[in-house]
C-alpha cells in the first residue's frame, strides 16, 4: 500500500485527537467556507468521526457579500456531500456594529449555534489554523487590548449552552492544510477578501508577519501562538482566582452591586481591576475600557472625596467603605 502523505496524517491526528472525548454517537457540525483550511478540515473529519462512533455534518454560511456567494456556498456544500457528509448552507444578513467583518462573523456563528443547538450537537468544529492563531495575537497586541487579547483563540471552549466549539487545526500552519487538499484531490475556494489590504487582518498576514520573519528570523508564527498559549494557561489560573475573591467580597445592592473597598484595597492592582472589569461586565454587560478601570479603581485607592464616575450604562461611587455600581439614572 502506498505511504500515507504526510500532511494527511498531521491533519487526520490532530482532529482524531479533538474529536477523542465526545460521547459516542453525538454529532459534529464543521463550520465550512470551502477554503482550503475548513476543507482540510471536513475532509478529514469526514474519515475519523465515523471511526470515533460521531456523525458528522457542514454548514456553510452564505454571507451574501460577494456576487458570487450563493454559488461558492453551493459548491463548499457538494465538496461536503462527496466527501460523504450531511451538507448545508444558510443565507445571513449581514449588519450591524464593527464592519462588514466582524458582522459576517457574529452572523456566522450565530447560525452555527443554532443550527448545533437544532440537532442537538456536541461540538462545532472550526478551521482556524496557527497562522490564524498568530495573526491574532499580533492585531491583539497592536490594539492594545491586554492580555485577553493576546490569548487568542481557545482550542477547546464550552458555552453556556454546554456546546463545544472546537478548533483542531490550531497547531497546523495555513501551508499544511492547502497541500492536505491538493494531495487529496480537493478544489478549494480562495476568497478574495483573503487579499485584500483593507482589512487589518490581511496587511498582518501579506505585509507584517513576513517583515517580522525576515528580521527577526523564522519561527515568528509559533512563537506568537506559544505566546497565547502560556498567555491562556495563566489567565485560567487567574480567573479562578478572581471568582473565588469575587465570591467573598461582592454583594448585591439595590440596581446594582456593592464591593467592600478594604478587600479591593489588599488586593494587587492587576487584581484589582480584573476584579472591577469583571463584575461591571457581568451585571451590566459593561466591558470597560483600562481608562475607565482606573478611574474606578482611584475611588478605592486614591479616595480625595471624589463624586460618582459615569460609565457606559452604569455608575460607580463610594459610599462609606463600599464601592457601589448601579444600573445608570439609579
Amino acid at each position: 500500500m502506498p505511504s500515507l502523505p504526510p500532511v494527511i496524517a498531521e491533519i487526520r491526528l490532530a482532529v482524531r485527537t479533538a474529536l477523542a472525548d465526545l460521547p459516542e454517537g453525538s454529532t459534529v457540525i464543521v463550520g465550512l467556507s470551502g477554503g482550503a483550511d475548513s476543507l482540510a478540515l471536513a475532509a478529514a473529519v469526514a474519515f475519523e468521526a465515523p471511526r470515533c462512533g460521531l456523525r458528522a455534518a457542514t454548514l456553510t454560511v452564505d454571507h451574501g457579500l460577494q456576487d458570487d456567494s450563493a454559488a461558492v456556498a453551493e459548491a463548499a456544500a457538494g465538496a461536503a456531500r462527496d466527501l460523504g457528509l450531511d451538507a448545508l448552507v444558510v443565507r445571513v444578513a449581514v449588519d450591524g456594529a464593527g464592519g462588514p467583518e466582524a458582522a459576517a462573523r457574529d452572523a456566522r456563528y450565530r447560525v452555527l449555534r443554532d443550527a448545533a443547538l437544532d440537532v442537538s450537537a456536541a461540538a462545532v468544529l472550526l478551521g482556524h489554523t496557527l497562522d490564524d492563531q498568530a495573526e491574532t495575537v499580533l492585531l491583539g497586541l497592536a490594539r492594545g487590548s491586554g492580555a485577553a487579547s493576546l490569548q487568542g483563540m481557545a482550542p477547546v471552549r464550552e458555552d453556556d449552552d454546554g456546546l463545544r466549539w472546537i478548533r483542531p487545526l490550531l497547531a497546523v500552519r495555513r501551508e499544511t492544510t492547502q497541500a492536505f487538499c491538493a494531495a487529496s484531490g480537493l478544489t478549494a475556494w480562495n476568497d478574495p477578501h483573503n487579499a485584500d489590504a483593507r482589512y487589518a487582518r490581511v496587511r498582518v498576514r501579506e505585509r507584517v508577519l513576513p517583515v517580522l520573519e525576515t528580521e527577526l528570523g523564522p519561527g515568528i508564527a509559533e512563537a506568537l501562538a506559544r505566546t497565547a498559549e502560556q498567555l491562556r494557561e495563566d489567565a485560567e489560573a487567574f480567573d479562578e482566582m478572581i471568582h473565588e475573591t469575587i465570591e467573598d467580597i461582592v454583594e448585591h445592592a439595590e440596581a446594582g452591586i456593592s464591593v467592600s473597598v478594604a478587600a479591593l484595597a489588599a488586593n494587587p492592582a492587576a487584581l484589582r481591576n480584573r476584579i472591577i472589569r469583571l463584575v461591571v461586565d457581568s451585571e451590566f454587560g459593561v466591558a470597560l475600557t483600562r481608562a475607565q478601570t482606573l478611574e474606578v479603581a482611584r475611588l478605592v485607592t486614591d479616595w480625595r472625596g471624589q463624586g460618582p464616575i459615569d460609565l457606559p450604562g452604569c455608575a460607580a461611587a463610594r459610599r462609606g467603605g463600599r464601592l457601589v455600581i448601579t444600573a445608570s439614572g439609579r
